[in-house]
């Protein structure tokens, strides 16, 4: 039977570790300060994205990958294998899964997987396609179909600490509409049918919000998880309060594995500095 590649662009937000250990190959987007163009994961961090923002008030910009660069990330990807099975980020915040599609097309072999999410809600799928792909027996198409029953229970959502990146983006409703009245509370932001919405508000330090936050999602009276794993992803410059996030969910034995990632730097270019969720998948 075919031998799978997995494939994602960088908005999944899997560590490096997690990329050696699933063997998951990156497509990076455009990033852009001023007049200056960046690679995501290569030659720009987030620190550069908040001193740039800080300094200028202006937000990064982010572009879309071509279709010509699909093309050939996919091409060179098919000299070692029969098929492959890549994921974008929401066909609603990016353009990446249409032209992800039409290289596709062109290339042959290749399934695209619109995930309808971002950061690690991509993280997910990839990770349970590269397992799934481990059967010999799945071809390309099995893995697809398998991947993208998956995308309405992935549970994805984050406490940002400052409304700033999201309302002057306006890339969230409902962020937009109560803009400066948010600015000294902590908003609740689900991913919803492709796109980030608005849900609730928290009011106190981060670390009083992240465990309301954490308790808030993961106790709900016959919730069930997929116990494989769950993301602690942030945007924060230290590990202080991903550990501390860590902590608390271990502490509910909810899940088998907690992982923590550092958020690259494009979904920090929308989100901002100190931006913590939770991502899992339900039952």
């Amino acid at each position: 039977m075919p031998k799978i590649r997995i494939s994602a662009d960088s908005t999944c937000d899997l560590s490096p570790e997690l990329v050696e250990k699933y063997d998951i190959a990156i497509t990076p987007l455009k990033i852009t300060l001023g007049d200056t163009d960046y690679t995501d994961q290569i030659d720009i961090t987030p620190q550069k994205i908040y001193d740039y923002v800080a300094e200028t008030g202006v937000l990064p910009k982010t572009a879309a990958v071509s279709v010509g660069t699909y093309t050939d990330v996919f091409t060179e990807l098919k000299k070692d294998c029969d098929e492959v099975v890549h994921f974008t980020i929401s066909s609603e915040m990016s353009s990446c899964y249409q032209n992800a599609v039409l290289a596709a097309e062109e290339v042959g072999g290749v399934y695209v997987v619109d995930s309808r999410n971002l950061s690690t809600g991509i993280g997910h799928l990839a990770i349970e396609a590269a397992i799934a792909a481990q059967d010999e027996t799945k071809t390309g198409k099995d893995v697809f179909d398998y991947v993208s029953s998956l995308v309405d229970r992935l549970d994805v959502s984050f406490v940002i600490n400052s409304v700033n990146y999201l309302y002057k983006g306006g890339r969230c409703s409902g962020v937009a509409a109560v803009g400066a009245n948010l600015l000294k509370l902590k908003p609740l932001i689900e991913v919803h049918d492709g796109k980030m919405d608005m849900a609730g508000k928290y009011r106190g330090n981060m670390k009083d919000v992240v465990k309301k936050y954490i308790t808030d999602r993961l106790t709900v009276p016959g919730a069930k998880f997929k116990r494989d794993r769950i993301f602690v992803t942030c945007t924060c410059t230290d590990y202080d309060l991903p550990n501390y996030a860590k902590e608390i969910v271990e502490s509910l034995g909810l899940f088998d594995e907690v992982l923590i990632t550092i958020a690259g730097s494009t979904i920090t270019s929308h989100c901002g500095k100190d931006t913590l969720g939770i991502l899992y998948i339900n039952e």
